[in-house]
């Protein structure tokens, strides 16, 4: 894959960054950065990395020098301008196969973000909703658009 652009990145950061200090500050787990590999099949290995990982503190094992083996149990996709949306559809249906429990798809280009994994049926969230962290991230609330901004 390419580098991500200015704009994915920015989001994701903002991501990455808003949900670490949740988890920090409530002892929750893990968050991890792009560059995170998680091996989500063995024999071949197919190894993943979503914009953000977050891993629950019940699952965590030591800090290693490898990959993470299994999927986070929340994976963050920011949606770039090249993506097709059966590319986004086909990598949150990987996340959810292969164990992640939720899946948020943020969308820059409309401020939005989608939920999938929660409910039967992805929740739309728009700018002026807040998002909160479920049962992953108890606790944790936010306004949509401020993640773009």
């Amino acid at each position: 894959m390419s580098p991500a652009g200015d704009w994915h990145g920015f989001v994701a950061l903002n991501f990455a960054a808003t949900i670490r200090q949740h988890v920090k500050t409530h002892d929750l787990g893990r968050v991890y950065a792009a560059e995170t590999g998680f091996i989500i099949e063995k024999e071949p290995d197919t190894l993943r990395a979503p914009d953000v990982a977050f891993i629950t503190k019940a699952r965590l094992e030591p800090l290693q020098h490898g990959f993470l083996n299994g999927a986070p149990d929340l994976a963050v996709e920011v949606v770039s301008p090249s993506d097709t949306t059966a590319e986004v559809e086909s990598k949150t249906q990987m996340w959810l196969d292969c164990g992640t429990h939720e899946v948020w798809v943020a969308y820059p280009k409309t401020k939005s973000v989608l939920i999938h994994g929660r409910e039967p049926e992805p929740i739309i969230l728009g700018p002026n909703d807040t998002l909160d962290g479920g049962p992953l991230l108890l606790g944790f609330t936010y306004r949509v658009g401020e993640f773009f901004e």
